[in-house]
């Protein structure tokens, strides 16, 4: 019978701080090794009245893409539980709501309404979420599918989608939301 070679020697984890070390918190930072582990993506949100406009990182924090959007029911409850599924589903750990303040970022009626849906999300995932002034998300992206030489006929929702992805690339350029382009709680703008 031939005899089977000799499987290579794996090379060692690196060790992680345990409790008996310093109460040094565990970030991309000080545990190097471990930054896939830590990184996740973000699940951005622009509420709209009919439609929410919904994109995705990527695990590093870095790219923004459009995640589709959910359709709005009139006079119903906020979709929190759908937006709960979709960020489980995208194997989500954050989120990034826009906060739609009127032209003077006075509160709004609806800005209300996302404050309300922001401190759910947290509460029932545990998750930090994060709110950002959106006034003029909506406006960018319709600028750039007509710069682009695109219609935004019978694509609304690709249109909110697009919103809530200048949204979050806003976030992940200034390193919003926890570890490396992170977040760290409710935020208000």
């Amino acid at each position: 019978l031939p005899t089977l070679p000799t499987l290579p020697t794996l090379p060692t984890l690196p060790t992680l701080p345990t409790r008996s070390t310093p109460s040094t918190p565990l970030t991309l930072e000080t545990v190097p090794d471990a930054a896939p582990a830590l990184r996740t993506r973000l699940l951005a949100v622009d509420y709209g009245e009919r439609r929410v406009g919904l994109a995705v990182s990527d695990p590093t924090r870095t790219i923004a893409s459009p995640a589709g959007f959910i359709v709005r029911r009139a006079g119903k409850r906020p979709p929190i539980a759908e937006l709960i599924r979709r960020a489980e589903a995208l194997e989500c750990g954050g989120f990034v709501l826009g906060l739609p303040l009127d032209g003077e970022g006075e509160e709004t009626e609806r800005s209300r309404e996302v404050r309300h849906i922001a401190a759910e999300l947290e509460r029932r995932t545990g998750l930090a979420v994060q709110l950002v002034d959106e006034r003029f998300s909506s406006a960018a992206a319709l600028r750039a599918i007509r710069e682009m030489g695109g219609t935004t006929r019978g694509r609304k929702g690709d249109v909110d989608a697009l919103a809530a992805t200048i949204l979050l690339q806003q976030v992940l350029g200034v390193g919003g939301v926890g570890g490396g382009g992170g977040m760290g709680g409710t935020g208000t703008p």
